[in-house]
């Protein structure tokens, strides 16, 4: 029987009756202590708290909700969650009080559980009357109903429950880069499949680390990590903030890794911060002297002992691959939703295609409509949106097939291509259909711009509304400006050149915000909402087509 087969509470306590010392979690705490617990400890731990929520005779299968930035107790929770018989339901931790009312009560939650959160004062007016709440350790400031203490002053339960393939595991409200948040259901059989699935593909063993910063509520964190680390035996290292980034990565120097294409570009600039990009590329080029140069920085970013680098949710820029390929690092890109476990297609080592996501995973079918949709079939696939039968059907087919919303192509070895979103594809007025996702990352090269959207529905041309990077606005402000208007000429002289004319920008818009999640202007994966982007700015799109400049400052 493959791991595939075995349901994750299963595989859990297999781990925990075989090495029941070895370390399996690592949590920074405030101060610079950290917090090591065993797989006998977190099971403990998870036992006691089943026992607590087995006392307050729910029903089975209740909803219990989860919000917290990503810690061991995290995990901790969940799993005790599944113990009891029950659902959870992960919150994003930087919701508004608005959307979390809306989870909340969408999901009819019965307990609330209250972690690691940056301002809970916020939050708190969203968790509807009667809904009791329960701090985890490190929880914040506020008035909770019951302590972690109080769960752990039970005896833990005896029995090892296992669920079935069947029993509903999860509800995953997606991110919402449009519209209400959709609460997708994944059964126990889901994550068996594609974690067990998953594990083999990276050939993760017991020796390996991981290092969990991405929202643990986001599925392709909880696969990653919580899910991985249960059919492997990793030890899970935790980032404890943005300001201990570094250290908490270096601390872990990961062998397995996992991020979303703004990280890997953060990872960047942070390099050329310290050091001009003109000056690492001459030193990259230099035989025998470049390759020590890729280790140096590599091992600066905590990242020289990494196995499987790998960048989902959005595409990568092939120019930010091959620079990491130059420090020696192999970045291969994934695709999954969260409606099918993250689970889809991978780049195989050593058989990068540039520009071609990779190929279909084990047990996974793959096909292309005649729209051009991307669509896959396999056992990770949910069972459907929560209380929502008509979407449910709008997005699975009659057999079976999810529907990704993705515009895409197979080659004749079955590499996967994405072209771009069916519903982000915008008309002209001159009547020709531009894809933004292409053009974007040929902008993305530039070492000054850190974030591109494409827009131009209804203009003539298309342009580019560009963020640049903290040393790109410095420059902005000093004398290295003529130079940088230069280089960004050069560049939108070089992307136009490679497009056809109907794709071709009229212009670069050179902005001044920042767009992040606290302004709204990123899901919490660190994903552009597009029209959260248009809307900002549409008030000035017909002014910036007509002046019909290579470069305006929005000042």
């Amino acid at each position: 029987m493959t791991n595939a087969a075995v349901l994750p509470l299963e595989i859990f306590f297999q781990r925990e009756a075989r090495h029941p010392n070895k370390r399996y979690m690592v949590q920074p705490l405030p101060g610079g202590q950290v917090l090591e617990l065993s797989w006998s400890d977190v099971g403990d731990q998870a036992r006691r708290a089943a026992n607590w929520l087995r006392a307050q005779d729910l029903p089975a299968g209740s909803r219990i909700a989860l919000v917290s930035k990503n810690c061991a107790h995290w995990i901790v929770t969940d799993l005790a969650i599944w113990m009891a018989g029950h659902v959870s339901v992960p919150l994003y931790p930087n919701l508004t009080a608005d959307s979390v009312r809306q989870v909340l009560t969408h999901s009819e939650a019965a307990l609330v559980f209250v972690g690691k959160l940056d301002d809970w004062a916020a939050m708190a007016p969203g968790v509807p009357e009667g809904i009791r709440t329960i701090a985890l350790p490190l929880h914040p400031e506020g008035n909770f109903d019951v302590q972690w203490s109080d769960l752990q002053a039970c005896t833990p339960i005896r029995d090892n429950p296992i669920g079935g393939h069947d029993h509903l595991a999860t509800i995953v409200y997606t991110s919402g880069t449009t519209g209400t948040p959709k609460g997708v259901m994944h059964n126990f059989g889901n994550f068996a499949f594609a974690a067990g699935h998953g594990t083999e593909l990276f050939q993760a063993t017991e020796d390996d680390r991981l290092l969990s910063y991405l929202p643990l509520c986001h599925v392709a964190e909880r696969m990653f990590v919580e899910l991985n680390s249960l059919y492997a035996g990793e030890t899970v290292f935790f980032a404890e903030s943005l300001d201990t980034f570094l250290v908490d990565l270096r601390r872990a120097r990961p062998t397995l890794i996992f991020g979303v294409p703004r990280i890997w570009t953060k990872f960047q600039m942070g390099v050329y911060s310290k050091m001009p990009a003109e000056r690492l590329d001459f030193l990259l080029k230099i035989p025998f002297i470049g390759k020590r140069v890729g280790h140096k920085v590599l091992a600066g970013l905590g990242l020289d002992s990494v196995r499987y680098a790998l960048s989902g949710a959005a595409p990568v820029p092939e120019a930010l691959l091959h620079w990491y390929q130059r420090l020696g690092l192999d970045v291969l890109e994934v695709y999954g939703m969260t409606e099918n476990c993250g689970y889809s297609h991978i780049c195989r080592k050593g058989k990068n295609r540039p520009g071609w996501i990779g190929q279909a995973s084990p047990g996974v079918e793959v096909r292309i409509s005649e729209l051009g949709e991307v669509q896959v079939r396999s056992p990770a696939t949910m069972q459907g949106y929560y209380k929502d039968p008509e979407k449910t059907a709008e997005t699975i087919t009659e057999d079976g097939f999810l529907r990704t919303g993705d515009k895409g192509e197979q080659d004749s070895e079955h590499y996967l291509r994405l072209t771009g979103r069916i519903k982000e594809i915008f008309k002209t007025s001159k009547g020709k259909y531009v894809a933004p996702a292409p053009i974007e990352n040929l902008l993305a090269v530039h070492p000054r711009i850190e974030q591109v959207c494409v827009v131009g529905d209804g203009m003539p041309q298309p342009m580019a509304l560009c963020v640049l990077s903290d040393v790109g606005r410095e420059e902005a402000l000093n004398g290295s400006r003529p130079a940088l208007e230069g280089s960004f000429k050069t560049l939108l002289a070089d992307v136009n050149a490679a497009l056809d004319k109907h794709e071709q920008l009229s212009g670069l818009i050179l902005l001044k915000e920042v767009w992040a999640v606290d302004n709204g202007f990123l899901t919490p994966t660190l994903k552009i909402k597009r029209s959260v982007v248009e809307d900002a700015y549409a008030g000035r799109f017909a002014e910036w087509s007509g002046r019909r400049e290579a470069l305006v400052w929005h000042d």
